[in-house]
Formats: structure tokens, sequence, C-alpha cells
């Protein structure tokens, strides 16, 4: 085990601690592509008739004007109409479905793929308002036009190799998925993880307060360009485990606390574990089990040094095998009515 900083145990912790691993996580990558079949759900062997009507009917339940200030109905508006874009045109689709979905994806850039397709007159059809200018907007403004590349022209037109030559590409972005402790997430940290394309170190710095499902880029530290350009992203996934102790709730954090059944009655005080370590809190007499208690300042680190609460339940421990001296005393209680 390699660390540097100023070491914490596992309950309490500083923030900006590093934590390296070693060995180090080792991460299975795979390369992002897209399934335009699966996109627009029809077979590989669908015609040019099915697949204009499986493109209107997605075009119309998804298009930007039917789903005002709907970001995921944009995104997969976008996706359909880059998707019918290929599959539409013969040329394109043959190149596709030659080299596959991940070679296509990093050889070809939308404009490449946008080229020549006519929002206007497709949109019109759908008797849907807008044209180009949505496409304008949400594209960069290619769609309909030759914008060739600076050598080789239409990437898509007859001979030469059709992934050769033209201008520099990125290279394919990877995609990783890291799972990090619960503790880790709340306090943040550094994590060290191996990817499997080039079998590199790469350190990933996990912020404080961090969600389950947070994708992080780390710029560059994806797949390697084949045409001399820049290497693609890796993008991870975070996956927080759970805790034996916390939940999260936003950024606060709840636990539940075992307290002796006489303290409920009598008074005294709880130990309420945190993330700092041990905390007494007093229980005042006649406490009813399932009280809440607050702890200000336990839970989630927040934005401008800030922190959120922790929750504390309280619950009585009871006897699981009662000896015959404790039955005798819950008898005389439970005569008295309690």
């Amino acid at each position: 085990m390699a660390g540097t900083g100023s070491g914490t145990g596992g309950r309490g912790g500083v923030r900006g601690v590093v934590v390296l691993l070693s060995p180090p996580v080792f991460v299975r990558i795979a390369m992002a592509s897209k399934d335009y079949y699966k996109i627009l759900g029809v077979d590989k062997s669908a015609d040019a008739d099915e697949l204009k009507k499986a493109f209107h009917k997605l075009a119309l339940q998804y298009h930007p004007d039917r789903n005002p200030n709907d970001k995921a109905a944009e995104e997969k508006f976008k996706e359909i109409n880059e998707a019918y874009a290929v599959l539409s045109d013969a040329e394109k689709r043959k190149q596709y479905d030659t080299f596959g979905a991940e070679n296509f994806n990093q050889r070809f850039t939308q404009e490449d793929i946008f080229s020549g397709f006519d929002f206007g007159s497709i949109f019109s059809d759908l008797g849907l308002g807008g044209g180009g200018g949505i496409f304008e907007t949400l594209f960069g403004g290619f769609g309909g036009r030759q914008r060739g590349r600076a050598a080789g022209g239409n990437p898509f037109g007859g001979g030469g190799n059709p992934f050769g030559g033209g201008m520099p590409m990125k290279g394919p972005d990877a995609v990783a998925t890291l799972q990090i402790s619960f503790r880790e997430a709340i306090l943040g940290g550094n994590r060290v993880i191996r990817t499997g394309h080039d079998h590199q170190n790469v350190s990933v710095k996990i912020p404080a307060g961090i969600n389950s499902g947070r994708k992080l880029r780390l710029r560059g530290k994806g797949g390697k360009s084949t045409t001399g350009g820049p290497n693609g992203d890796l993008i991870i996934t975070v996956e927080v485990a759970p805790d034996p102790v916390f939940t999260r709730d936003g950024d606060d954090l709840r636990s539940e606390v075992k307290v002796p059944l006489s303290t409920f009655v009598l008074g005294g005080t709880a130990e309420v574990e945190t993330l700092e370590g041990i905390k007494r809190v007093k229980v005042n007499p006649g406490t009813q089990a399932g009280t809440q208690v607050r702890l200000v300042g336990q839970g989630v680190p927040k934005s401008g040094g800030h922190k959120g609460n922790l929750y504390a339940r309280l619950m009585p421990i009871l006897p699981i095998k009662p000896d015959a001296e404790t039955i005798e005393l819950f008898t005389k209680l439970a005569e008295l009515g309690l």
C-alpha cells in the first residue's frame, strides 16, 4: 500500500487526502460506438421504406418543438437523425455495415455523416416547422451542405481507402466503470486505475461528495487516433458501494443507533458514529424509540466549505434471549402498563 499526504483512518478523513492503491485497480475499457439500427429500432435487413417509417415515428416523438427544454429528448433526437443520415444513404450504410459501428464512429465526423442530408425537405414532409434552422442549432449547421475535407473530398465517395486521407481526427473515447467506497465518495481523494487499451496507470481525482452514476472525463486518456489527431477521452462512470452504517439523503447522512432501553426511560447519552469518529449526544428521560437527533455539519461536503447534517435514529436494544431475571423485570413493567 502506497500513500501520500496526511493519512486518515477509515472513519475520519481530511478533504483532499490522496489515496493510492497498490497494485492499481484494473479497469476494462470499452470503446464507445453507436448502433444505428438499434437507435431506430429496426433490423439490419430493413429496407428504405422501413427505415423511413421508423425515422418519421421517432423524429415526431422527440422533435424539439414537442419537447421544449428537454435535454434528454434533444440528445435522442440528435441520435435518431444521425442514424437515419447514415442508414438512408446507400454508400454510407455500406461503409457502416462493412467496417462496423466502432470503426465507423471513430473515423467519420458528424460533418461527414450529415454531408448531403437535407434536413429542411425531410422535416417539411413531417409537417414540422423549423426546417434546417433547428439543425443549425443542434448540429452546427452542416446539414444539407457539402463541406468536403481538406483532402480526399467526400469520404464516402468511390475509390481509395474509405478510412484513409483527410483531416486528422480525434481518437475514440474509452469508457470505464470505477467502484469506490461510500466514505471515499463523501470525503473525496485520488484513485489509480490501469487502463485496458494501453495498459497505463491513470490517476483519477474523486471530488468530495460525488454521487453514484456521476461521470468523470479524463481528456486525452482514451484511444489513440490513427490519423495523427489527438487521443480520445476516458469517460469513467463512478459507482458508490453501500455503507454498513450510513445512507445518503442529498447532502445529509442518515444512520441508526442502538441505545439501551434504560437510557430511553432514565436519560443519558448515546454514542453516534460519524465520519470523523464517535460523537456523544444527550438522550433526555422519556425519549421515544425512533427519535432522530441531528448532528450539524456531519454530512456531505458542499460548495463553499459547508456540509450537510447527520440524522441518527435512536432505537432500543432489546434482549434476544432474556433470562429469568429479565423476564421477571419486564413482567413487572407490563403490570405497570409500560
